[in-house]
């Protein structure tokens, strides 16, 4: 049984585009699909949804607050720390990511029995090991892919 479903941001909920101007990061694309994906279908199901990103943004926190994800971790250099200090039981995660950064974190959750996705665009290592491969792109609806995929 699943229990939490860990994200990262970057490449998974966008399409990994950073839009820079001269006072810093302007805007991110999410997907409304994997919005109402994470709303509607994931938090019925009491399925806990947690972002774990490495950067820092105000526009990730506001998607968030939006759409109803309360544990939000950003900054994080060591994602497989944060992972083991906010999810007691490994064996319960599913985690979507998309590159290497999130490797080391999907590796212990599919060791541990946990289930891995990722988007189509994913890097090599990502889908080589990935449970789910979802058909779309990051930021393009494949977190809501993966949602709809774990609660059938």
């Amino acid at each position: 049984m699943i229990n939490y479903l860990v994200m990262d941001v970057d490449g998974t909920l966008t399409d990994g585009k950073i839009y820079m101007g001269n006072n810093g990061e302007l805007c991110k694309a999410f997907n409304i699909k994997d919005g109402c994906g994470i709303h509607d279908i994931l938090l019925p199901t009491g399925i806990i949804p947690v972002i774990i990103s490495g950067r820092k943004s105000d526009i990730v926190l506001n998607r968030c607050r939006e759409i109803g994800i309360m544990e939000v971790y950003q900054g994080v250099s060591n994602k497989i720390d944060k992972l083991k200090e906010v999810v007691k039981d490994i064996s319960r995660v599913a985690y979507i990511g998309d590159d290497i950064n999130d490797l080391s974190c999907m590796l212990l959750v599919k060791e541990s029995g946990g289930i891995v996705g990722c988007p189509a665009d994913a890097v090599q290592q990502i889908l080589k090991i990935a449970d789910f491969i979802s058909r779309k792109n990051g930021g393009n609806g494949a977190v809501r892919d993966f949602i709809e995929w774990l609660v059938r």
